[in-house]
C-alpha cells in the first residue's frame, strides 16, 4: 500500500466510521495481549507524571547551562531528584519522537516513523493493535489523562488518544494547529471544543494556560487513586507567542531583536502558520519562563495535596531545538554547543534534558550518565508497576540507575534512529561511538561519519576512516536495526 492509497483511506475513514467500534476492537486486543500483575505489585502503585516540552533544546534549561534566562522550578526538580545527561529523544521531530516514547520501540520498528499530515486535521494513526504505555498502565489499576499535543491520530481514528489507553484527553490532537497558541478550538475527549475569544483575529484564551489548568484539575480529581498523566506541552514550538504579562518580563532585554514576519491573516492563519513576532527573543525566553512556572505549579500541586511521596514526576523534550517562527537558538546556545539543530541526527538534535524525581527513592541531587532513550521509558514503566514484561521493546528499564543500583544497570548494544525528510538520515550510537549517515534515500551507499564522543562530544573530528572495523559494524546495524513499513517507506529496502 502506497502513501495516497493509505491517505484516501484515512479520509474516507474520518468521515464515515463510527468512533465506537475502534474503542470495541480496542478492547479486545488489550485482553489478548494483556499483562498480568504480579505479587510483587506495590498497593501503592506510584503516581506517573510525565511532562514533555516540545522542541526544548539540551542547554535551554539553567541546570543544563542556559544562562540568558532562568528556569528556577525545572532546576528545583533536577535538585530534588536525578538529572540524566545522555539522554536521547525517540526521533529529532515531534510524531515519530512521541510514537517510541509511547510503544518502547525505536524509529526502525515503531509504527509512526515521521510527521504525516491527515487532512483535515491530524496525523496518521498509530493503528488499533500497538499497545501503548497508557493502555499498560489502565491494566495495572491507573487512570490516564493526556493533556498537550497528541499527534498520533486525527480525531475519531484508531490512533485517537481515546483508543490507545487514555481516559481523558485535552488539548490538540494535530501538531500542525498545535504550532498556534490561540486556536480556534480545542479538543476535549471527542468533543471539538471551540474558543469563542479566539474567533477571527482575537487573541483571549492561550491554549497553554487553558491545558495547564486541565492538567491540575486532573491531578487533584484523581488525588486519591493511581494516575499517570502525560503533559506534552507545546511550549516552545514554534510560534513565538506568549500572554504579553509574560512577554513584557524581557521585552527589550535581548536587543537587538530582529522582527519575524509571519501568518497574520489568510491561509494558515491559526492553523499551521507561525504569526508575526517584533520580539523573537523576548517571546522565547518569556515562554520557556511560562513552562517552568507550570511545572512548578504541577509541583505544588502534588505536595499541596499531600502525595509528592508517592509520585513521580519527569521532565523531557521530543527533540533538540528548532529554528523556526524567529527563533534564535545560537543566541540562547539552545543545544548547549552540541552539533545540530531539530532535523538533525548530530547530538545537538537528539540528545535532550531528562530528570526525574521520586521521594525517597531517587538520591536528590544526583546525576547520571547513562546512556538511555524513550524507548526506554515504556519498560521502565513496567518494571516499576511490577508488570510482566513485554516483548518486542527496543528499551531497557532504567529504574536501577534511578535507584542508584547502577553496577545492576543493563546498558543499549547500541541507540538507533532514522528520519525520513531531507534525503533520509540513520545514526547509531554504540558505546561512545556514534555515527551519522546523510542523504541515504538519495544515496544508499553515502559515507558513514564516526565520532567518538568521549573525545568529541561536538561532533567535529570525523574519524571513519581511521577505524574501518567499528565502521563495517555499524553499517551492519544500519541494515539490520529497522522492519520494512509500507506507510514509512526507506530507500530500496522496501
Amino acid at each position: 500500500m502506497n502513501i495516497k492509497s493509505v491517505s484516501v483511506l484515512m479520509a474516507i475513514a474520518a468521515l464515515g466510521l463510527v468512533s465506537c467500534n475502534f474503542l470495541s476492537n480496542k478492547s479486545t486486543v488489550a485482553q489478548d495481549r494483556s499483562i498480568s500483575s504480579t505479587d510483587a505489585v506495590r498497593v501503592d502503585k506510584p503516581n506517573i507524571i510525565y511532562i514533555l516540552a516540545d522542541d526544548l533544546g539540551y542547554g535551554d534549561l539553567g541546570i543544563y547551562g542556559q544562562e540568558k534566562f532562568e528556569t528556577p522550578n525545572i532546576d528545583k526538580l533536577a535538585a530534588e531528584g536525578m538529572l540524566f545527561s545522555q539522554h536521547y529523544s525517540g526521533s529529532t521531530v515531534c510524531a515519530p519522537s512521541r510514537s517510541a516514547l509511547m510503544t518502547g520501540m525505536h524509529t526502525g520498528h515503531t509504527v509512526v516513523r515521521g510527521n504525516y499530515e491527515i487532512n483535515p486535521e491530524g496525523q496518521y494513526p498509530i493503528p488499533d493493535d500497538t499497545y501503548t504505555i497508557a493502555e499498560l498502565l489502565k491494566e495495572a489499576g491507573y487512570t490516564t489523562g493526556a493533556f498537550g499535543k497528541w499527534g498520533l491520530g486525527y480525531p475519531g481514528s484508531e490512533g485517537d488518544p481515546n483508543y490507545q489507553g487514555f481516559d481523558t484527553f485535552y488539548g490538540y490532537n494535530c501538531q500542525m494547529i498545535g504550532h498556534n497558541y490561540y486556536p480556534y478550538h480545542l479538543w476535549s475527549n471527542q468533543d471539538s471544543i471551540v474558543l469563542p475569544a479566539n474567533s477571527g483575529f482575537n487573541k483571549g484564551t492561550y491554549a497553554p494556560t487553558l491545558i495547564h489548568e486541565k492538567t491540575i484539575a486532573f491531578i487533584e480529581e484523581n488525588k486519591d487513586t493511581p494516575f499517570f498523566a502525560y503533559v506534552p506541552s507545546i511550549i516552545p514550538h514554534a510560534e513565538l507567542v506568549v500572554p504579553e504579562d509574560v512577554h513584557n518580563k524581557f521585552s527589550g532585554k535581548f536587543a537587538p531583536e530582529k522582527p519575524y514576519k509571519g501568518v497574520d491573516s489568510g491561509r494558515g492563519y491559526k492553523i499551521g502558520g507561525y504569526g508575526s513576532q517584533p520580539e523573537p527573543r523576548a517571546a522565547f525566553a518569556a515562554m520557556i519562563t511560562l513552562l517552568d512556572e507550570q511545572v512548578g505549579e504541577i509541583m505544588k500541586k502534588v505536595e499541596d495535596l499531600g502525595i509528592a511521596d508517592n509520585t513521580i514526576i519527569i521532565f523531557a523534550s521530543d527533540n533538540g531545538p528548532h529554528k523556526e517562527g524567529g527563533a534564535d537558538p545560537d543566541y540562547f546556545n539552545s543545544n548547549a554547543s552540541l552539533k545540530g539543530y531539530k532535523r538533525d541526527l548530530y547530538e545537538g538534535g537528539i540528545r535532550v534534558p531528562m530528570i526525574v524525581k521520586w521521594p525517597g527513592k531517587i538520591k536528590e541531587g544526583s546525576k547520571t550518565s547513562h546512556v538511555s532513550a524513550f524507548w526506554d521509558v515504556f519498560p521502565t514503566v513496567v518494571e516499576i508497576t511490577g508488570q510482566k514484561k513485554k516483548n518486542g521493546l527496543d528499551g531497557i528499564s532504567f529504574l536501577p540507575t534511578l535507584l542508584g543500583n547502577e553496577d545492576q544497570q543493563q546498558a543499549h548494544e547500541y541507540l538507533y534512529w532514522e528520519f525520513h525528510e531531507l534525503g533520509g538520515r540513520q545514526a547509531v550510537r554504540m558505546g561512545d561511538w556514534k555515527a551519522v549517515k546523510y542523504n541515504v534515500l538519495k544515496n544508499p551507499s553515502a559515507k558513514l561519519e564516526l565520532y567518538d564522543l568521549s573525545k568529541d562530544v561536538k561532533e567535529e573530528n570525523n574519524v571513519a576512516d581511521e577505524h574501518p572495523e567499528i565502521v563495517e559494524e555499524i553499517e551492519k546495524i544500519l541494515r539490520e536495526a529497522r522492519t520494512p513499513s509500507e506507510v514509512f517507506s526507506f530507500g530500496n529496502s522496501e
